[in-house]
């Protein structure tokens, strides 16, 4: 199966198992390309947010005119934040922000319960490491590409160069199929 991609500068389409890696200075272009991913042919996705909150991420859903009833959110963050946490059939949370295992079984449920055209944004592998370290963002990374491809599914993964080691970043470019490079001015620049 494949999955039409609306990003300046990618192919216009992908194979079903494809993760993609978005590389960036900074967080202010990534939520337009995140969100032109999601609305492009898809019947459900799947937004993991370790970076911002379940009611920002609807936030910016709603800004960027992106369905939200094909929207799930797993939110890694209220908990660490203090922030009140209501469960609903599209709001989830994990235990902490580096609950690994929470998270990857989080994404294995819901591409079991979803069939059709399935995308993940997960949003940020930076976030992650932070919270749980640089290896086991590694080997989460590598279990949900495992998933993505088990399931047919896509996935776009975010990624701030700034905060790591250029050895490290070299390690999460290697498990991706494709590399999505956002400059500060906006531009885009794939490898695929």
């Amino acid at each position: 199966m494949d999955y039409t991609l609306a990003i300046d500068g990618t192919p216009e389409t992908v194979p079903g198992g494809t993760g993609m890696l978005l590389l960036h200075p900074s967080t202010g272009e990534t939520d337009r390309i995140d969100t032109d991913f999601l609305k492009t042919d898809t019947d459900n996705f799947l937004v993991v947010s370790t970076r911002t909150t379940a009611r920002e991420v609807r936030q910016k859903l709603e800004y960027y005119d992106v369905d939200e009833e094909r929207a799930e959110i797993l939110d890694t963050l209220s908990i660490e934040r203090g922030y009140s946490r209501r469960s609903s059939e599209t709001v989830h949370y994990v235990a902490a922000p580096d609950d690994v295992d929470g998270i990857v079984e989080h994404i294995d449920g819901f591409l079991d319960e979803h069939d059709g055209k399935l995308r993940i944004s997960f949003d940020s592998v930076t976030e992650l490491a932070y919270y749980a370290g640089d290896d086991h963002a590694l080997e989460a990374v590598e279990r949900i590409l495992e998933l993505l491809d088990k399931h047919d599914a896509v996935g776009l993964f975010h990624l701030s160069e700034e905060p790591h080691d250029e050895a490290v970043v070299d390690e999460f470019r290697a498990l991706f199929d494709g590399i999505i490079d956002l400059d500060e001015d906006g531009s885009v620049d794939a490898d695929f």
